[in-house]
């Protein structure tokens, strides 16, 4: 049975320290502008030692990416299990979605633009699978609890906010558009989810939520 990288992560602390690093660093610095070496003297670790892990660099950004999105569902089970009422839950789940967007900084955007059209589409299926999944279950719970408009299916808010994450948060219209990822993420919540809450809610929701 083939290992996850979650379970492979846990059973080597030293792949799991490397991911981080570079993580750190891809993000913040963009992944061409890394190299290998550089990871290594950061890390203070041989360079057999860290190729022993990952044989390129090209295996440790999607590596990366697995984690990132490893920490992002994570934080969204969290969210979901607290059992808060749905405004306070959405806040919090926001102010999640906004935490980790707020990692990825432009120099990384721009290689993915360039450089790494397969990485992105990774990242696109990884995050439309966790947006379908934790998202479309608080709108379901929006929906239940009066929240939420029930002359609008929850599918289609979903399919809305799919689409319009995946036509807008891409390193193409980004660019074109000057914005961030954490920038372009608030204004795609912001649009479609204060058009889908009910009235009274929207209120509530306006002065929950930290703009």
């Amino acid at each position: 049975m083939k290992q996850t990288a979650k379970k492979i992560e846990a059973d080597d602390p030293i792949r799991l320290r490397i991911v981080q690093d570079a993580r750190r660093h891809f993000f913040a610095n963009g992944f061409r502008s890394v190299t290998m070496d550089d990871l290594a003297e950061a890390l203070g670790m041989s360079k057999k030692t860290l190729y022993s892990r990952f044989a390129t660099k090209r295996q440790l950004l999607e590596a990366v990416i697995e984690n990132k999105f490893q920490c992002v569902r994570q934080d969204f089970a969290n969210v979901l299990s607290a059992h808060r009422e749905f405004p306070e839950a959405l806040s919090a789940f926001l102010d999640c979605v906004q935490h980790h967007t707020a990692e990825i900084q432009p120099p990384f955007i721009r290689d993915l633009r360039h450089e790494g059209p397969e990485v992105f589409q990774k990242v696109q299926r990884l995050r439309r699978a966790s947006i379908e999944q934790y998202f479309g279950e608080l709108m379901r719970r929006g929906r239940r609890t009066g929240f939420i408009r029930k002359d609008i299916p929850a599918s289609i808010i979903l399919e809305i906010l799919l689409a319009a994450v995946e036509a807008i948060l891409n390193p193409v219209r980004m660019g074109e558009l000057e914005l961030t990822p954490k920038t372009g993420c608030a204004l795609i919540t912001k649009v479609v989810l204060e058009g889908t809450i009910q009235r009274p809610a929207n209120t509530r929701f306006k002065t929950s939520t930290v703009t």
